[in-house]
């Protein structure tokens, strides 16, 4: 697999940020609102905004049982802020009726940071990212409380951890696809890449 095709869930959220930067790291990038969306893409998105709501919108549109088996079933799947929140087995304070896709073995706690304005940047070193460290935004976002053995953590911010990934999961607390630096979408792209040659051996 030369250009992998990676679908960003466009249910809420900044869609928009994560199809550039995805196209900055040379994938093919593409919205999934719909099953048979999804079912075209090499891999997944699932961008900030909010948990609650967009896992309200994934069961409305459909969605959320086909994201649950493939992601369970090793697809390449990304999750930022909110997204991080989707991908967690367990939500710390859930809100009513909240639903996670799941496939990290972690906890999480929302809005952990604070609140809108308490919104702030931080340079962070991740594992995986070569180079200057990410500089990594925070609108909002969670962090992760604990995570299972296999869980890898690979970024923390006052010794919280910000950053994680178990096989084909990624997740991220803050929003790289916000600052011009695409080499964690990189490091994405390069996931599902390899999971794409993998299955075509």
């Amino acid at each position: 697999m030369t250009t992998p095709v990676i679908g960003v869930l466009a249910l809420q959220g900044d869609v928009r940020e994560h199809l550039v930067a995805l196209a900055a790291a040379d994938a093919v990038a593409r919205p999934v609102r719909r099953p048979e969306e999804l079912a075209e893409v090499d891999g997944l998105v699932i961008p900030g905004g909010e948990s609650t709501t967009i896992s309200k919108l994934a069961i409305l549109f459909g969605v959320m049982e086909p994201l649950r088996t493939r992601v369970h079933s090793g697809m390449p799947v990304y999750g930022t802020c909110a997204g991080m929140i989707m991908l967690a087995d367990k939500i710390l304070d859930p809100r009513s009726g909240q639903e996670t896709v799941g496939g990290i073995d972690m906890i999480v706690r929302r809005n952990a940071f604070g609140r809108q304005n308490e919104s702030f940047e931080a340079a962070l070193d991740v594992q995986g990212i070569a180079g200057d460290p990410v500089e990594g935004v925070f609108i909002r976002a969670p962090w992760v409380e604990s995570v299972g053995a296999e869980t890898e953590v690979l970024a923390e911010h006052d010794g919280h951890i910000v950053a994680v990934r178990q096989g084909n999961a990624l997740a991220t607390s803050f929003h790289p696809e916000l600052t011009g630096d695409h080499r964690v979408h990189g490091l994405f792209v390069d996931m599902v890449r390899a999971n794409g040659t993998a299955e075509s051996l």
